[in-house]
């Protein structure tokens, strides 16, 4: 059977407010999650087994094996739903790992669109996202790969309308330097600034932070170097994604994209696309 095809759009975070430490260890946030129209690529057939293999520019030294979570995500989905067939999966890896927009967890998403379909499942998108939260609070979000609001630890999604929005030309930026989440976390003052505001998305984009953003600017201070070579190409708005190190700048016209790419530093990683 012919292979069966689906990408994991890249996710950034347009604000990202911490407002609580957790008894359990994780943190109450809110979030407005967006994403690109590229991403990791993903193929898959039948099979009369599970399997991945894993290729592309940022493949190398990942695991293939059942803690990868494309595998964990597969499943589940098997074990949730009684399948019995299984599948060839192929990941391509185009974006930086642990670079805070999706990674993984954009795999995991839509490696469960994929399969949903090879499999005939059949299942919701509420479905799956309720299926595979346990396995990372970006998954959720990722389901849907569609601008939405996160609240909790990220995974209660509420979809939103980002027709308003007029800078749709995105740039992401990464030094290829990984920062560790936890550690991001940890470091947090605890200090509540407050929440993403619920007017229309746009406003409450320029009006929003990213809480980690100086945290892990302090552990990667690269962060702090791309946010100001991006700031001087007329952008609509400059921020970190996530914990970090990815960075992002969103222009109302490509040119000024093109503009800002050039002055990028060479050994950097950085993508040239467009808001979904």
């Amino acid at each position: 059977m012919p292979a069966d095809t689906e990408t994991a759009y890249a996710k950034i975070n347009l604000a990202l407010h911490v407002r609580r430490r957790r008894e359990d260890g994780y943190h109450d946030i809110e979030t407005l999650f967006a994403f690109a129209r590229y991403g990791d690529q993903l193929q898959a057939s039948l099979s009369d087994r599970l399997d991945l293999t894993i290729d592309g520019p940022f493949g190398s030294g990942l695991s293939a094996d059942d803690d990868n979570l494309v595998m964990q995500a597969a499943n589940r989905l098997r074990a949730h739903f009684s399948i019995t067939d299984g599948a060839s999966i192929r990941l391509t890896k185009n974006l930086p790992i642990a670079s805070g927009i999706g990674g993984g967890s954009a795999d995991a998403a839509a490696a469960a669109r994929l399969l949903n379909r090879l499999w005939d499942i059949q299942a919701s998108e509420q479905e799956l996202a309720d299926i595979l939260a346990p396995l990372g609070a970006d998954i959720p979000a990722c389901v849907f790969s569609r601008t939405s609001f996160g609240s909790g630890t990220g995974t209660a999604i509420e979809l939103r309308d980002d027709s308003n929005v007029p800078a749709r030309h995105l740039l992401l930026v990464n030094p290829l330097q990984s920062v560790s989440t936890a550690a991001i976390f940890k470091a947090w003052d605890g200090q509540d600034r407050g929440p993403v505001a619920q007017d229309d998305i746009w406003q409450a984009t320029l009006s929003g932070r990213n809480d980690l953003e100086p945290i892990a600017a302090g552990i990667c201070p690269a962060i702090t170097d791309i946010l100001n070579v991006l700031a001087h190409a007329n952008p609509a708005m400059v921020r970190m994604s996530g914990s970090g190190a990815t960075c992002f700048a969103l222009f109302n016209e490509a040119k000024d994209l093109q503009a800002s790419k050039a002055l990028l530093d060479p050994l950097w990683w950085s993508m040239g696309t467009e808001l979904r």
